[in-house]
C-alpha cells in the first residue's frame, strides 16, 4: 500500500507508475478519485478539530459563567450544537476515510527504474544456465508419469476435480525428497530459519501481503469461518511479524517454509492444462526475508542466487528474466523469474518469482524497525520468492532427465533424500 504522502506530494510519479503497468485507464481514475478524497480527508480533520477547540472553549466559558452565578444558557445550547456538528463531520470524515482506503487498496506497486515498462513482451533475459535438452523424441511428463506410475492424473480429477493431482509410490516420494531437499539446503547452507506455518491465514494475513480485497476470487475461503486456505507459504510467513516493531540487530530477517498452496486460478480456464502445468494445488518451499531499506537490492540479488542453486543442483537448464511493469506482481516493485527448458512440451516453464516489494506489503502489515535506540521506527522491506514450485520441477526433472529406456535419472544432489539414483 502507498503512504498518503506519496497520493499528495507525488501524484505525477504514481500516475508514470500506472502508465508503465498498462493500466492507467483503469487506475488514472482511482488516483483522481483517492487525491480528491485525501484533500477532503484533511479538510474534515482540520474542520473537526477547529470545531473541537471551539466546543473545549465553549465549554470553559460555561464553567466561568455557572462559578460566577452567570447565566450560560446561550453557551450550553452552542456547545450542543457544536457536538452535533461535530458527530456529523466525523461520520462525514469516516465515510471518506473508508472508501479512501478502498481505493489504496486497489494501486498496485510502483516499479523500480531497472524495470522495463510494458507487458511481458519487454521482459528481459538476463542470463542462461546449462544446456536445453532439444533433441526431439522426448515425451512429456505426462506420458512418463503415467508409465512409471508415479503420476495418477485420472484419479486425482476424480477425488477432487479437474487441477488437482495424485502421486503415486516414488512420484509421492519425490515429492517428500523435493521439501527435504530444498529445506535442507536453505537451512543448512543459505542460512534461513525454517518456520512450520498454518495453512490457512485470516482476512488480515491475506490483506497484508495483498492477496485481498484485489485478488479474492482467485482465493479459496472457508465456508464457515473468516480463513482463507494459503496461496502460497509467503502469506503466513511474512505475517508472523504483523503489527511488530523489530529491533534492526535482527535484521535480516530469512525464513523458509514448505507448505500447499490453494489457487483456483479463476479466468484461467483452458490455460496450459496438461499435466502439471496449472493445477489448483501444488507443493512450494518458499523463502522470505524482512531487510533495511538500503539492503533491499542487494538481498534481492542474493535470494534470487538461493533459488538458483537449487536448479542448478537438480541440474535443470534455466534461465533468468527480469520481468517487466505490466507483467510484475501487484505487490512487487521488482521481479525476477527463473524459468526452466520443458523439452516434453519445447516450452520455458516459470519455477520461482522472487521479489522486491519495497515497504508494500510491511505498511499492510505493519512490520516495522527501529533503526537505532530512540529512533523513529521505520518499515522494513520484504522479499520473497519460490525455491521452488514443486509441480513443474518434477515435471522438468521427468523430462529433462528421461533415458532412452524409459526410466527417469536422478540428480546426484537429490538421491539421498529419495534413496534411488532412478525412477523405473
Amino acid at each position: 500500500m502507498h503512504d498518503l504522502r506519496t497520493l499528495r506530494d507525488d501524484m505525477p510519479m504514481l500516475r508514470a507508475a500506472m502508465e508503465r503497468r498498462g493500466k492507467i485507464d483503469v487506475l488514472g481514475p482511482v488516483l483522481e478519485r483517492a487525491g480528491a478524497l485525501d484533500k477532503e480527508r484533511r479538510r474534515l480533520i482540520l474542520g473537526v478539530e477547529e470545531q473541537k477547540a471551539a466546543r473545549n472553549a465553549n465549554a470553559q466559558d460555561v464553567a466561568r459563567r455557572k462559578k460566577a452565578k452567570e447565566s450560560a444558557d446561550e453557551q450550553i445550547a452552542a456547545g450542543r450544537a457544536l457536538g452535533e456538528a461535530i458527530s456529523t463531520a466525523e461520520a462525514a470524515l469516516s465515510s471518506v476515510e473508508s472508501e479512501l482506503g478502498e481505493l489504496m487498496f486497489e494501486l498496485p506497486n510502483a516499479t523500480r527504474e531497472e524495470v522495463p515498462a510494458g507487458d511481458e513482451t519487454n521482459n528481459v533475459i538476463l542470463r542462461n544456465w546449462g544446456t536445453p535438452r532439444m533433441d526431439a523424441g522426448v515425451p512429456p511428463h505426462w506420458e512418463t508419469g503415467a508409465a512409471l506410475g508415479v503420476l495418477d492424473l485420472e484419479r486425482g480429477v476424480k477425488v477432487a476435480g479437474s487441477g488437482f493431482i495424485a502421486y503415486r509410490g516414488m512420484g509421492a516420494r519425490l515429492q517428500r525428497a523435493f521439501m527435504q531437499f530444498m529445506l535442507d539446503l536453505h537451512t543448512r547452507v543459505h542460512g534461513y530459519e525454517e518456520v512450520w506455518v498454518p495453512f490457512a491465514v485470516n482476512r488480515a494475513s491475506m490483506i497484508g501481503t495483498g492477496q485481498l480485497p484485489k485478488f479474492e476470487e482467485d482465493m479459496y475461503r472457508l465456508r464457515d469461518d473468516e480463513l482463507y486456505l494459503v496461496p502460497t507459504a509467503e502469506v503466513p510467513v511474512t505475517n508472523l511479524h504483523r503489527d511488530e516493531i523489530l529491533d534492526a540487530s535482527v535484521l535480516p530477517v530469512a525464513m523458509t517454509a514448505y507448505s500447499p498452496c490453494f489457487r483456483r486460478e479463476a479466468g484461467s480456464a483452458g490455460k496450459d492444462t496438461r499435466g502439471l502445468l496449472r493445477v489448483h494445488q501444488f507443493d512450494k518451499v518458499e523463502l522470505v526475508r524482512y531487510v533495511a531499506p538500503d539492503r533491499a537490492e542487494a538481498e534481492l540479488e542474493l535470494l534470487l542466487a538461493h533459488a538458483e542453486k537449487v536448479l542448478q543442483l537438480l541440474e535443470l537448464p534455466y534461465r533468468v528474466l527480469l520481468l517487466a511493469a505490466g507483467d510484475t506482481g501487484f505487490a512487487s516493485s521488482k521481479t525476477y523469474d527463473l524459468e526452466v527448458w520443458s523439452p516434453g512440451t519445447q516450452k520455458w516453464l516459470e519455477v520461482s518469482s522472487c521479489s522486491n516489494f519495497g515497504e508494500f506489503q510491511a505498511r499492510r502489515a505493519n512490520i516495522r524497525y527501529r533503526p537505532a535506540p530512540g529512533e523513529k521506527p521505520r518499515f522494513v522491506h520484504t522479499l520473497n520468492g519460490s525455491a521452488l514450485a514443486f509441480p513443474r520441477t518434477f515435471a522438468c526433472l521427468l523430462e529433462h532427465h528421461w533415458q532412452a529406456d524409459g526410466t527417469v535419472r536422478i540428480p546426484v544432489a537429490l538421491q539421498p533424500f529419495l534413496g534411488a539414483s532412478q525412477l523405473g
